[in-house]
C-alpha cells in the first residue's frame, strides 16, 4: 500500500487480514430489547470493549504499525487515552519505541492502562487538542512517526475491520449505531458497508462534532466537553472521514449526558457489561428512544469501550 492508501472495503478486508494475528475477535451479544427495560426487538451489541487495551482503537493503532515505516525514533500519539493505550500496546507487542500524550480530562484507568504497556506517557494540557500540539512538536523534534487518532488513512482501515468483522458474523444487519468522536470509527464502519446498512452516528450533545460538520458542510470547530470528553470531544472531526460522513451515514443523533449515565448504569445493571461514557454513547440513543427500530429491523450497536473505574471492584472485594 501507498504512504495514503485509499479507504475502501478492499484496503479494509486486506488490513483486516493483517489484523488477524493481533487483534481479537469480539464477541456479537443477542438480546431481547426488553431485557434492557425496551419495548420487544432484538439488538446485536457488538462487544469491542473487550478488545485489546479495552477499546476498538487497537485496531487502528496495529494497522499504522503494520502498514507504515516505523523508523528509529519510534512512534508518538496524542490521545484522550483510548488510542494512547492502543498505541502502547500495540507498540510493546511490536518492540517498537512509544511516547504518548494526554491531556488532564483523560480517566486513571486509560493513563494506568498507557503505564502498564510501557510507553513514555506526558501527562498535560486539559483537552484532547493540547495533547495533539505537544505530540506534534515532540514528532518533529525527534524524528518519531506520528499515529493520528483518527485523522489517518491507515486509523481508518484498521478501524474499519470491526464492521468487516461483523459482518462475517451477523449475515443481516439493518441498521448500526456507532459512537462518534473525531470519526475514525465511524468512517471505517461507513466504508465498509457503503450504504448497504444503515448508519446512524451517536455523539454527546456537549460534543457535537459530526453534527457541526454536516451542518456547515466541512469540519468545524465544535464545544468539546462532557463526561465522555475523553474519549468524544475533539474540536473536529476528520477531514478523511468526512466525505464517508457526508455520503454513507444517514442520521446523527445527540444525546445527553445523562442518557449516557443511564446507559452506561442499564448495561451493568441488566447485562453486566461495563462501558465507559463514550462506550455507552450509542446504546443511549436506543434506552432513550432516540432511535426507534422499525418492525423486524436488526439493529447493531457497536459498544466500543470500556476504561472506566466506574465499577470498583478493588473495593468490592476489599469489602467481601
Amino acid at each position: 500500500m501507498s504512504s495514503e492508501p485509499i479507504i475502501d472495503r478492499g484496503n479494509i478486508a486486506r488490513t483486516h487480514e493483517l489484523l488477524r494475528p493481533f487483534v481479537r475477535k469480539t464477541p456479537l451479544f443477542e438480546i431481547d430489547g426488553s431485557e434492557v427495560g425496551l419495548s420487544s426487538f432484538r439488538a446485536l451489541f457488538k462487544l469491542e470493549l473487550l478488545q485489546h487495551t479495552g477499546s476498538f482503537k487497537a485496531r487502528g493503532a496495529f494497522a499504522n504499525l503494520l502498514l507504515r515505516t516505523v523508523p528509529q525514533a519510534g512512534v508518538v500519539a496524542a490521545s484522550g487515552g483510548n488510542h494512547g493505550a492502543a498505541v502502547a500496546y500495540a507498540a510493546m507487542r511490536l518492540s517498537k519505541p512509544a511516547r504518548i500524550f494526554v491531556p488532564s480530562v483523560a480517566s486513571p484507568a486509560k493513563i494506568s492502562r498507557i503505564r502498564d504497556y510501557r510507553a513514555d506517557l506526558v501527562v498535560g494540557g486539559e483537552r484532547y487538542a493540547d495533547a495533539l500540539a505537544e505530540s506534534r512538536r515532540w514528532a518533529k523534534h525527534s524524528g518519531a512517526l506520528e499515529l493520528h487518532a483518527y485523522d489517518q488513512a491507515e486509523t481508518l482501515l484498521g478501524q474499519g475491520t470491526v464492521a468487516a468483522e461483523l459482518d462475517e458474523q451477523a449475515a443481516r444487519l439493518d441498521s448500526l449505531l456507532v459512537a462518534v468522536g473525531g470519526g475514525g470509527l465511524i468512517g471505517g464502519v461507513a466504508a465498509w458497508y457503503r450504504g448497504r446498512v444503515r448508519i446512524v452516528g451517536v455523539e454527546p450533545a456537549t460534543a457535537p462534532t459530526l453534527t457541526r460538520a454536516l451542518q456547515a458542510g466541512e469540519p468545524v470547530d465544535a464545544e468539546a466537553g462532557g463526561i465522555a470528553a475523553d474519549s468524544l470531544a475533539p474540536k473536529q472531526v476528520g477531514r478523511l472521514m468526512f466525505p464517508l460522513a457526508q455520503r454513507y451515514v444517514q442520521q446523527v443523533i445527540l444525546v445527553s449526558d445523562a442518557a449516557i449515565r443511564r446507559a452506561q448504569a442499564t448495561l451493568w445493571d441488566a447485562l453486566r457489561i461495563v462501558a465507559e461514557p463514550g462506550g455507552a454513547a450509542a446504546f443511549a440513543a436506543l434506552l432513550e428512544g432516540l432511535y426507534r427500530p422499525s418492525k423486524g429491523e436488526r439493529v447493531g450497536v457497536i459498544l466500543c469501550g470500556g476504561n472506566t473505574t466506574a465499577v470498583n471492584f478493588g473495593e468490592d472485594f476489599k469489602a467481601s
